[in-house]
C-alpha cells in the first residue's frame, strides 16, 4: 500500500477554520473520488506555539491509484487550498510505501 502524506504548517490565526474545512470539505472531497481507502488527520507535536503543523495521510492500494489522483485531481484540489488559505497554510507532500505492518 502507498501513503500519500500531506504535511501542512498552519498559522494560528486560521487554525480553527482550516481544521473545520479539512474535516468537512477537503478530505471528504478527496475520499469521495474512490482512490484512497482511508485518510488520517494528525497533528505534529512540537514546541512552537506560533503555528501548528498537521499531516494528512491518505492510503491507497497501489501507485496506479495514486497516479490517477495526481494526474486527474491533485492540481485542482491543491489550488482550492491555496485560494482559500494562501501562504497561511503551507503544504509539502511525501510518498511512502508500506512494506510490512507489525
Amino acid at each position: 500500500m502507498i501513503i500519500y502524506n500531506v504535511t501542512v504548517t498552519v498559522e494560528e490565526s486560521i487554525k480553527s477554520e482550516w481544521l473545520l474545512w479539512m474535516q468537512e470539505e477537503h478530505i471528504p472531497e478527496i475520499m469521495s473520488l474512490g482512490l484512497f481507502v482511508n485518510a488520517q488527520l494528525k497533528r505534529v507535536i512540537k514546541s512552537n506555539d506560533l503555528e501548528d503543523t498537521f499531516a494528512v495521510a491518505y492510503t491507497c492500494l497501489d501507485m496506479k491509484d495514486l497516479h490517477k489522483y495526481q494526474v486527474k485531481f491533485a492540481a485542482e484540489l491543491q489550488n482550492k487550498h491555496i485560494e482559500k488559505f494562501g501562504d497561511k497554510a503551507v503544504a509539502f507532500r511525501t510518498l511512502m510505501e508500506i512494506i510490512r505492518e507489525f
